[in-house]
Order: structure tokens, then C-alpha cells, then sequence
């Protein structure tokens, strides 16, 4: 017996596409953002493994984390459209089902370097919360260099410090438990 897994795969995929279009229609129907339309809002996750993106979805869901931090080289390669205040952006957990809205408050491009403590802690990922300004940007280093160099070098890219990266500042605009 065989298995088609492509099939099998489309139709997951398919599936996908509809749960998250029905969100999608769910938080425009919700009159929480009276100007959005479908068209313009962005499907993403944060992280790189399903582990990763439910860990850092629960803390955008406390509004722990109202910040994240990417490589201009990734935004470019992986999207077709600036980042500017006012994008709108579906959160996926770890298995690709649609959890919350989240808006792009404020947006810097810097040097990795000069990511600044007050921003990293804003990403939330450090334990305990109220760490020493140093050990939170000390945290934030060590963990997004090792996730720069997952994601960059396949693309092409070596990190290094002095690489643009986007600041993003975000707010949670709506969420759904899950199915």
C-alpha cells in the first residue's frame, strides 16, 4: 500500500488556508480595526521550530512580548511588503492554526549590534522578567544570534554584528482561544 503524501499534505494545507481565512474574516467582522481589509494582513509565526512559536505566541498572548526583532535580509527574502506602522499581522501557533492579531506599533532599523536593553526586554524571552538591564541584552543576544544564524545562513547570508535588523514594536489587536 501506498501513501500519497502530497495529497495528504494539500489537503492539511487546505485546511489550513481555511481556518485561517475564516480568522481572518472573524477579526474583521469584530469591528476591532474598522480600516483593515484581508488583502493587506500578513500570515506569520514567530520562531523557527512549532516549540518556538507556541512559546512565544503564549507570551504575546499575556502581552509579555509586545516587541520582535528580524533580519532585514529575512523580511526581504520571505516578504513582498514593507513594514510600517499600522501592519496587521496573523500570529500562527506552532501547528499553523491562526491565535491573534497583532498591529506593528513602531518600527527602527539598526545594526544587531545596537539593539538596545529597553528593546530586548520588550521581546519578553528573558527569566525572571525583572532582570538587570545587561542580562536581559546579554539573553537577547545570545538566543536571536543563534536564530539569525538558523535562518540567515541558508539563505545565503553570515550574520554579523553589524547587520540591519528590524525592531518591531507591536500591540495585541485580537485572539481566539484554541479550536
Amino acid at each position: 500500500m501506498q501513501c500519497d503524501c502530497s495529497a495528504s499534505f494539500l489537503a492539511e494545507a487546505t485546511i489550513q488556508l481555511n481556518e485561517t481565512q475564516g480568522f481572518i474574516h472573524r477579526f474583521l467582522a469584530s469591528g476591532k480595526h474598522a480600516d483593515a481589509n484581508q488583502a493587506s494582513i500578513i500570515i506569520d509565526t514567530f520562531g523557527d521550530s512549532p516549540e518556538i512559536a507556541d512559546v512565544l505566541l503564549g507570551l504575546v498572548l499575556s502581552e509579555t512580548k509586545t516587541a520582535t526583532c528580524l533580519s532585514l535580509y529575512e523580511w526581504q527574502h520571505d516578504m513582498n511588503s514593507d513594514l510600517t506602522p499600522g501592519t496587521l499581522t496573523v500570529i500562527l501557533d506552532g501547528k499553523g492554526h491562526p491565535r491573534c492579531v497583532i498591529e506593528t506599533t513602531h518600527i527602527a532599523q539598526m545594526a544587531y549590534q545596537d539593539v538596545p536593553a529597553d528593546f530586548a526586554r520588550l521581546e519578553g524571552e528573558h527569566h525572571p522578567l525583572d532582570l538587570p538591564d545587561e542580562e536581559v541584552l546579554r539573553h537577547w543576544r545570545e538566543t536571536h544570534w543563534e536564530y539569525f544564524k538558523r535562518k540567515l545562513i541558508p539563505m545565503g547570508y553570515v550574520p554579523t554584528m553589524d547587520m540591519p535588523v528590524l525592531c518591531e514594536q507591536f500591540q495585541l489587536v485580537y485572539a481566539e482561544p484554541p479550536n
